[in-house]
Order: C-alpha cells, then structure tokens, then sequence
C-alpha cells in the first residue's frame, strides 16, 4: 500500500505518448486474460485514432495507476477498460476516471452511457451500481471481425 501526502496527487488527464508504457503494463497487469485484439498497445493506437480525447490516464506523479477509454457513436457512449492498479484501489480513483469520462460525453452531446462487465467479474457491479449505473435486461452479443 502507498501512503499519499501533498507530492502525491491524484490527477487526470488526457492520454500522451509520455503515458504509453505505464498505460500498457497496466493494462496488460490489471486484463491478464484479454484477447490480442485487446493488446494494450493496439487499444491505445485505435483509441487515439477517434475521440483520443476520451482516452483518460489517473496519475500519481508520473506513474501511471489508473485509466479508462470511454466514446461516443452518436446514439450511446461506452466505457472501456477502466482498471486501476490493484495497490492504488479504495481511493476514490475509479469514480474520479467516470465521472471524468461521463463529462467528456456530455460535452459531446451523448444522452446515455451503456457499459459492459465481464460474468465473472462480480466484484465490478456494486462498484458501477453505486454510480447510478443500472443492470438492464440484454443480452451482449458480439462478433470478431479479422482484420488483415
């Protein structure tokens, strides 16, 4: 655990490449199981081709420890990937990302944010449920399209 004084700031901001090696190792260290479509390195470079503006980093100093991607399609917005290193969880950094987020899509005129979570992943829910966030009868589907 890492104890926080006045040098130790939590800060958020839009994704720079001066960001991009502690994004991956966090990423790669928090989504162990992601497919290679979900390369950390290839998110970022897809991100930061539409909207990098929504590609927010959580910092400490110039360490990387939190980060999120959130978009908007002109229908909805999504939330993507928030993670937050596992030593850095229960500060408040993961609600700070959202509500980050949820105003970058605001701004863009986005009129609701859908995200998904993992079955397996119960530990997520009440964390998003205590944003506001709603479990809504769906079902996901979805399909990976080769890429050349």
């Amino acid at each position: 655990m890492h104890d926080q004084d006045s040098s130790d700031t939590f800060s958020i901001e839009p994704f720079t490449e001066a960001n991009r090696a502690g994004l991956e190792q966090l990423w790669a260290r928090v989504f162990p199981d992601d497919p290679p479509r979900n390369a950390p390195a290839l998110m970022i470079d897809n991100k930061l081709k539409v909207q990098p503006e929504l590609l927010l980093v959580g910092s400490i100093g110039d360490r990387v420890v939190a980060a999120v991607i959130a978009g908007f399609d002109g229908t909805r917005g999504w939330i993507y990937h928030l993670a937050v290193a596992p030593e850095w969880r229960r500060r408040g950094f993961a609600t700070q990302l959202m509500r980050t987020a949820e105003l970058g899509l605001r701004k863009l005129g986005c009129p609701k944010v859908n995200l998904q979570v993992r079955a397996t992943n119960d530990a997520a829910v009440p964390f998003y449920r205590s944003l506001g966030y709603e479990i809504e009868e769906r079902l996901s589907l979805g399909r990976a399209l080769d890429v050349d």
